[in-house]
């Protein structure tokens, strides 16, 4: 077969379009090729660790051809020969080459292959990733324990155990951090399913409940960074729940990483968080703790205002799930989204799709398109060009599923 050609400029322009890209050739055994990786980004573009480290994991079990795997390379040719049930290795250790490499962009490419990796058994893939856990432009480990894999569980029904074995950073001295996962796989020739939520009502399903807060900063800087989140939620949500989740030292005034998940009274999940550096030899450091804190409480107040049932970056990371699975599923974050009731035109309580009051329009997928952030637009476009017959309604509000089995 002749590679799916793509232009690695297009959209968001970045790692993630690799990532999706790869990652859904593998598990449908299609070819891809795809020119000017990463080429809408600075210092020219081209694969990164992380990147080399996903697609030759994937390359080695799909028994792939490869061309141009190599940091800094800006073309790459993929070329998979096995199926995901052809996964022999059960326990997989990946280490990167750099502790700023993130362990969470490798397994965003690796995880859509793993979910269609059964074998006779049923047998669970045990998988290790060293690297980095708290890395600039991608999730957080805590992130990914708080909010993707909770979801993914809940609404597809896919299982993965998690544990935090070290912390790596990119910031301050180079450390390598790990993770340890065990993931279920769905059984062999079975489909994805999505799972409906409640049916919503607003504005009472969208009402915050609770607020978990997790502090990997200096110790110096726990009690009053705890007591700025504190009153300015307070201010926001008078009625919230708080709860630390985690409270941790990160040894150093370069690393800073802040997570905070509201929960509404439905399940439903919005998340803010940050990853900074205290600046140099600061003046008025009450200030600077004061400023972040506001910064957190605002991104998330934005999200949970804005009456969708995701945030930014959980939007963009279902999407794959929701090309794959038998279906149609809804994860719109609000904008001008339809949210008549909300969902109500979307999908009904049994999760059938609703197509026939005229409210819902297919779009085309020749470009980035839709609702949502630049990636979750790029999401899109990279599904249509690996999965044609995957559909999405209302600007990639909702999206049938190909119903996906692998053999």
């Amino acid at each position: 077969m002749k590679p799916i050609l793509l232009e690695g400029r297009t959209g968001e322009g970045g790692g993630q379009l690799v990532r999706l890209a790869v990652a859904l050739a593998a598990i449908t055994s299609q070819p891809v090729k795809i020119a000017n990786v990463r080429g809408n980004r600075p210092k020219g573009g081209g694969l990164k660790n992380q990147h080399v480290a996903a697609i030759g994991w994937l390359a080695q079990v799909t028994e792939a051809d490869v061309e141009g795997l190599s940091v800094g390379s800006k073309t790459v040719t993929f070329i998979p020969r096995r199926p995901p049930t052809e996964l022999l290795q059960r326990n997989i250790s990946i280490r990167t080459e750099s502790g700023a490499a993130s362990t969470m962009l490798v397994l965003q490419a690796m995880l859509p292959f793993l979910i269609f990796a059964s074998n006779d058994t049923d047998e669970p893939v045990a998988v290790e990733l060293s690297g980095g856990t708290n890395v600039a432009f991608s999730p957080s480990y805590e992130y990914f324990d708080q909010v993707l894999a909770p979801t993914l569980e809940e609404r597809f029904g896919v299982k993965i155990e998690r544990e935090l074995k070290a912390r790596g950073w990119s910031l301050g001295r180079q450390s390598w951090g790990s993770i340890s996962l065990k993931l279920y796989p769905i059984a062999k020739g079975e489909k994805l399913k999505y799972v409906p939520p409640p049916q919503y009502s607003f504005p009472e399903s969208f009402e915050v409940k609770s607020i978990d807060i997790s502090i990997i900063t200096p110790m110096h800087s726990h009690n009053k960074l705890q007591e700025s989140i504190v009153e300015d939620i307070g201010v926001l949500w008078p009625g919230a729940d708080i709860n630390f989740k985690v409270i941790e030292d990160s040894c150093s005034d370069s690393r800073w990483s802040v997570l905070l998940v509201a929960h509404s009274a439905d399940g439903i999940r919005w998340a803010s968080d940050v990853l900074t550096s205290a600046p140099k030899n600061i003046k008025g450091y009450d200030r600077f703790v004061s400023m972040l804190s506001k910064k957190l409480c605002k991104g998330l107040y934005e999200e949970v205002s804005l009456g969708g049932v995701v945030d930014e970056h959980l939007q963009d990371q279902l999407i794959c799930f929701q090309a794959l699975c038998d279906g149609p599923s809804a994860f719109p974050r609000g904008d001008d989204a339809a949210l008549d009731g909300p969902l109500g035109p979307l999908i009904d309580s049994m999760g059938n799709l609703q197509l026939g009051d005229g409210k819902m329009r297919r779009e085309k997928t020749l470009e980035p398109f839709g609702h949502g952030s630049k990636h979750a637009r790029t999401a899109r476009w990279v599904v249509g060009e690996l999965l044609p017959g995957a559909e999405f309604y209302n600007r990639g509000d909702l999206v049938k599923g190909i119903g996906f089995s692998a053999q």
